[in-house]
C-alpha cells in the first residue's frame, strides 16, 4: 500500500511517533486522515481560524511542531512548505460578528467544520485538537495536545496561525490604531488602551467582556 519511500519516513523514534495515530488509519487503508486545528479562540478582536491537512501516507515535514513552539520566520516557512507539500490543505473562519452569535466554541468548531469541507476530498478520518468536535461527525478522533503529539495536527495548528496573523495584519492597516500587527488581536495593553480610547470596530468580538466595557462606557 505504501511506497518504500513512504515506509523510509517513519524510521526514527520521533517521526514514528508523531506520526504513530495517522500509520494506523493509513494501515486499515483510509489515506485521507484529516489533522485540524485552530487560531484565535482568544483574542479579542477578529476571526477564529481552522486548517486542515491531509498528509501523504508516511510523509513526515521536518520542523513542524506546535505553533506556539516556533517563531514567526520558521511558522511562515513551515507553512508554505506545508501547502506545497500536503496531499490537501484548507482554511476555514468564523467571524467576530459569528463569534457573538454562536459562542466562541460554536464559532471555533464552525471554522473547523468549513475547512474540512474545503479539502476538495471527503477524509476517511479527522484527528482534532483537544475535546471532540460534533460538527466534525463520528470517523474523528480527538487528542489533548494534539498540535505537539499527532503530525498532521501540528501542520494544521501551523497553517492555521500563519493565515490568521497574515489577516489581522492586512486588517491593522486599516485600523493602525489597535497594533494589531505585532498583538494579532490578543489584549495587550497596547491594544486595550486604544480600545478604551477609540471603542471597537467591526471586527472586535463585542461579546468578549474587555470589549463589552468599553460598549458599557458609551
Amino acid at each position: 500500500m505504501w511506497g518504500p519511500e513512504a515506509r523510509r519516513s517513519l524510521e526514527g523514534g520521533d517521526s514514528a511517533a508523531l506520526l504513530a495515530l495517522e500509520a494506523g488509519f493509513w494501515s486499515r487503508g483510509q489515506l485521507y486522515v484529516a489533522g485540524v486545528d485552530e487560531a484565535g479562540r482568544g483574542p479579542l478582536a477578529g476571526p477564529v481560524l481552522a486548517a486542515a491537512v491531509i498528509l501523504h501516507p508516511g510523509q513526515f515535514i521536518e520542523g513542524v511542531d506546535d505553533s506556539k513552539r516556533l517563531s514567526p520566520a520558521v511558522r511562515e516557512r513551515l507553512a508554505e512548505e506545508i501547502r506545497r507539500r500536503a496531499a490537501a490543505c484548507a482554511v476555514g473562519a468564523a467571524s467576530a460578528r459569528e463569534v457573538d452569535e454562536l459562542n466562541i466554541l460554536r464559532a471555533t468548531h464552525l471554522a473547523m467544520r468549513r475547512a474540512v469541507d474545503r479539502l476538495g476530498v471527503v477524509p476517511d478520518h479527522v484527528i482534532v485538537d483537544g475535546l471532540p468536535v460534533p460538527a466534525l461527525g463520528e470517523a474523528q478522533t480527538a487528542v489533548v495536545e494534539g498540535d505537539r503529539r499527532v503530525h498532521s495536527v501540528a501542520c494544521a495548528s501551523i497553517l492555521a496561525k500563519v493565515t490568521r496573523d497574515r489577516l489581522m495584519k492586512r486588517l491593522a492597516l486599516r485600523y493602525p490604531e489597535y497594533g494589531w500587527e505585532r498583538n494579532a488581536g490578543y489584549g495587550t495593553a497596547e491594544h486595550r488602551a486604544a480600545l478604551a480610547r477609540l471603542g471597537p470596530t467591526p471586527h472586535h468580538r463585542r461579546s468578549f467582556a474587555p470589549v463589552q466595557l468599553t460598549l458599557d462606557l458609551e
